[in-house]
């Protein structure tokens, strides 16, 4: 079997759809993990005022999806050195 062998701009490439086709299961995830951190975070140790602002903060984030374009561009870079 013959090896392939692909240039850097096209792993970047599939790299880059890759991510853009994750997107969306990477928000439902986030989405998910939302409430296990509030309940993994109440079995600390801490006081109630820690964990209150704890759980309204992780309650009021958003996600933030990554740039893929910016993404293709560091991991380009950074495998070009």
């Amino acid at each position: 079997m013959a090896a392939v062998t692909r240039t850097l701009e096209e792993m970047a490439a599939q790299g880059e759809k890759n991510l853009r086709d994750k997107l969306d299961q990477m928000k439902s995830s986030w989405e998910a993990a939302k409430s296990r951190m509030i309940s993994h975070y109440e079995a600390l140790p801490f006081g109630p005022t820690r964990k209150k602002n704890y759980r309204n903060r992780i309650t009021a984030a958003t996600w933030r999806a990554p740039d893929p374009t910016k993404w293709r561009e560091n991991w380009t870079a950074k495998m070009s050195e």
